[in-house]
């Protein structure tokens, strides 16, 4: 009988890894709290209308990733219904909005979720089926605010603090504005021409949105469509006044408060209810597939989904790629011990608890080896965990003079023992 495993694109996080987790979590939720949003759980799955409807039939998320499924019906009476496990969480954050009629307060709704998406895609690394986002929406009545630009703006201030909480450095923010409806049909002509004579070149999938949505050639990653990609025309060319004026105005607030951004005339996001601002938090740190979030305004998702006009932006991160970073930039500036004493002969090791334990005393941070260990091991556990090892033989012993090497130089020096607390509290390297 084979052993059962995980089902390929999920896995289980351990406690080891769930700390982190927590913390990042935790986070959010402090940071999410002092911006007075409050949290919304909404199912794990929805009817299948609502992605069809809300994130649209020609995406590759509702085309090809959905799982979906017909749910048997239990009596007579009962219809089969189409559901499937929400791939994003937008729509049905808007659903509820609609559903339990919270425009009729006349407020700005500021909800926030946290919890697991599914898509059936190629994993790969902080990728998976199943995969744990963080996100949140802003939504409300036009009187309330909803499509001011300082909505975008707040949301993406508020995003840039989250980031700098968590302790994730050198991100940058990616801007642009995909316009309103009739601004991305204008440009979807504008495209359809270009694309006419240059799209055969390019992938199946390209080809394939050419036809049923232009705009979406435009988050194609295959590296040989590359160059024709860019020689597109871009959005901001079918701009109408009325958006243009909007964007500056989000780009006027972010300078006003110190949020650096850059201008990515190609960044459309890619989903359908996308309108005028879209971004992206990007971090070098993860590669080519290099961002950590992203979100956009969605003036017309509401109607779309049968409800009252009730213009929103809102974002979502996925927590394992937040995870993936913060593990890389803590393993890069993780401290390490002062020492690793390295007792040569299993006959040493009472003789070096002593020496550790009178270095730990002098207020050093020191790491304790084997001796039944061979010295290269020693060295292999010595350079991933200490600035210097501390080798401690019957010679070293018996003279009192120990060896102390230095990773950073390479040097080997010989100590007494009586000047080596001093010895290592100097920085490596000196």
């Amino acid at each position: 009988m084979s052993t059962l495993k995980a089902v390929r694109g999920t896995r289980d996080l351990l406690p080891s890894e769930t700390a982190l987790w927590n913390r990042i979590e935790a986070t959010a939720r402090a940071v999410f709290a002092r911006y007075n949003f409050g949290e919304i759980r909404t199912p794990v799955f929805e009817d299948t209308a609502l992605f069809a409807r809300g994130v649209g039939e020609e995406t590759d998320i509702v085309s090809k990733e959905m799982y979906t499924w017909e749910d048997r019906a239990r009596a007579q009476s009962e219809k089969t219904q189409s559901l499937t496990l929400r791939p994003e969480n937008t729509a049905g954050v808007v659903r509820a909005y609609i559903e339990h009629q919270l425009g009729e307060t006349g407020q700005l709704q500021k909800l926030y979720y946290i919890g697991p998406q599914f898509r059936r895609e190629r994993p790969q690394k902080g990728r998976y089926r199943q995969f744990s986002q963080i996100g949140a929406e802003v939504i409300g009545p036009t009187s309330a605010g909803s499509e001011s630009p300082l909505r975008d703006a707040e949301v993406l201030e508020m995003l840039a603090t989250l980031l700098d909480e968590m302790g994730i450095t050198g991100w940058t923010l990616e801007l642009n504005s995909v316009g309103s409806a009739a601004d991305r049909a204008r440009y979807n002509e504008a495209l359809r021409a270009a694309l006419a004579p240059v799209v055969d070149k390019m992938c199946v999938d390209c080809q394939r949105r050419a036809v049923t949505n232009p705009l979406r050639v435009l988050d194609c990653k295959v590296a040989a469509d590359q160059p024709i990609i860019d020689t597109l025309p871009v959005i901001s060319d079918s701009l109408d006044e009325a958006s243009r004026v909007h964007f500056a105005a989000v780009t006027a607030a972010l300078d006003a408060a110190g949020v650096a951004y850059t201008r990515n005339h190609r960044l459309v996001r890619g989903l359908d209810y996308y309108t005028r601002t879209t971004f992206e938090f990007t971090h070098g740190g993860l590669g080519a597939q290099n961002a950590l979030l992203g979100g956009g305004r969605y003036d017309g998702l509401s109607e779309m989904l049968g409800g009252p006009r009730a213009p929103g932006i809102g974002f979502a991160m996925g927590e394992d790629r937040l995870v993936l970073t913060l593990q890389a930039l803590e393993a890069a500036h993780a401290p390490k011990a002062d020492a690793f004493i390295a007792p040569l002969g299993e006959g040493l090791n009472p003789a070096a608890l002593a020496l550790a334990k009178e270095l730990r005393r002098a207020g050093l941070r020191v790491e304790l080896g084997e001796g039944g260990f061979r010295l290269k091991k020693s060295f292999e556990a010595a350079d991933k965990t200490a600035r210097r090892i501390v080798i401690m033989g019957e010679d070293e012993l018996q003279s009192g003079i120990l060896t102390v090497k230095d990773f950073a130089t390479g040097l080997q020096t010989k100590v007494p023992r009586a000047e080596l607390a001093v010895f290592l509290s100097k920085p490596a390297g000196e």
